[in-house]
């Protein structure tokens, strides 16, 4: 992520995404970031002064319910992009605020 951009990333990660932020140690904090975690999910957003988007590679987040978070996504300003199917799942792709490609997956019931 950019420097200085911490409140960015809250407000899609946690308000958007429904991540619950994590307090870095006091030895990292200086750097910058933000650490976010969703029941197995640890995802650390690190600074890159010299940052350029993770537009094409990306995490894979196994998530439930994904029709509404699709849907808050749109709300909050940041549109599902779907894709070619992927068997056993529903999934939709979204760019958080610095355009990093972040692709959202939920098995499908059988």
């Amino acid at each position: 992520m950019p420097a200085g951009q911490e409140s960015s990333a809250r407000a899609f990660y946690s308000d958007v995404l429904g991540l619950v932020e994590e307090i870095k140690p006091a030895n990292l904090a200086p750097r910058g970031g933000v650490w976010f975690r969703g029941g197995n999910l640890r995802l650390h957003l690190g600074v890159d002064r010299d940052f350029h988007p993770a537009g094409k590679a990306h995490p894979a987040i196994l998530v439930r319910g994904l029709a509404e978070l699709a849907s808050r996504c749109r709300d909050a300003g940041f549109p599902p992009v779907t894709d070619v199917p992927l068997a056993g799942f529903d999934r939709v792709y979204v760019f958080d605020p610095f355009g990093n490609r972040l692709e959202l997956l939920e098995p499908v019931s059988s």
